[in-house]
């Protein structure tokens, strides 16, 4: 994979409490997160990563009035570094904040993606591209759709591409997230020069599963919320990269565990961990299903008898 600079921007505001995606969104954004880390640290040994939090709080920058985005490392390939603020993200404001008089967003994504621009201008190595992956989670009740198309144009403008994973809010935000990667992309960009995706997650699947699939990993062309949405069924996140062989390393978290076997087992490990939660879940849902289904045989069977000594 060719020499790039990415900075992640996360969202770390009180709808990441949600419980939608397991066991919050915000350890399934930390653990897509980790994902992503390995996969750009592991691909070329002088791409550099960063870390920005969205809801940056009273020290966050503010891009006219919102809560402001806070960054919390700069471009390095220091894993250590990355690691440590990814987990490190604490959670801020409240579920309201923002949407009083002034509506401002509780997420500021126009401020978050200019720091991340800023960061990106003053990088280390100049060489390779420059790329923005942000995940949001939180509704964009106080953003327009004009608001974030400038501010994909602004990212065009200066050769930084982007990719959005959305999870949570759909309905309201995809629309947007949409509108954003289009003008990054530029009206003059095929299907097969799109270089910005949007991957769309659907409630109840791990990021990690659909995005070790996607264009943002793979760095293919195409649409990433229809992996995003294939990942939903049965099967779903196999098919979705099953045209490439990309995921030969699926089992690691997208990590080749020759170049890291720490990280690769730790997130294998958290993978099995997770399957056996859910199948654990699964498995007492349908027994306490059947349970109740058994219990209203017996209680018709009863009534039945009643009205027979009647």
């Amino acid at each position: 994979m060719p020499l790039e600079s990415c900075m992640i921007l996360l969202d770390n505001s009180e709808y990441m409490r949600n419980g939608d995606y397991v066991p919050t969104r915000l350890e399934a954004q930390h653990d897509a997160a980790n994902m992503l880390v390995g996969q750009k640290t592991q691909s070329n040994p002088e791409s550099t990563v960063g870390v920005i939090a969205m809801c940056g709080g009273s020290m966050g920058f503010t891009g006219g009035g919102g809560v402001g985005a806070e960054l919390l490392v700069s471009p390095t390939d220091d894993m250590g570094k990355i690691l440590s603020a990814l987990h490190g993200v604490p959670v801020r404001g409240s579920s309201t904040a923002g949407y009083g008089g002034d509506k401002s967003p509780s997420v500021d994504i126009p401020a978050s993606v200019q720091v991340a621009s800023l960061a990106l201008k003053h990088r280390r190595n100049k060489n390779g591209a420059q790329r923005v992956v942000m995940f949001v989670g939180s509704p964009l009740e106080g953003v327009t759709a004009r608001e974030l198309v400038r501010a994909g144009r602004q990212l065009k403008k200066n050769n930084v591409y982007i990719d959005v994973v959305c999870m949570g809010e759909l309905e309201g935000n995809e629309d947007k997230l949409k509108g954003m990667v289009d003008a990054a992309n530029g009206s003059s960009s095929g299907d097969d020069e799109r270089m910005c995706h949007l991957v769309t997650i659907p409630p109840g699947v791990l990021p990690s599963d659909v995005l070790v699939t996607s264009p943002i990993v793979h760095g293919g062309a195409g649409g990433g919320a229809a992996a995003g949405a294939a990942a939903g069924s049965p099967g779903g996140a196999a098919a979705a990269g099953g045209g490439g062989g990309g995921d030969a390393f699926a089992e690691f978290g997208g990590v080749d565990p020759n170049m890291d076997p720490e990280l690769a087992m730790a997130l294998r490990v958290s993978m099995e961990e997770e399957r056996a939660r859910q199948e654990r879940a699964a498995r007492e849902q349908a027994e306490s299903s059947g349970a109740e289904e058994s219990k209203e045989g017996e209680e018709g069977k009863e009534e039945g008898k009643e009205e027979e000594t009647k």
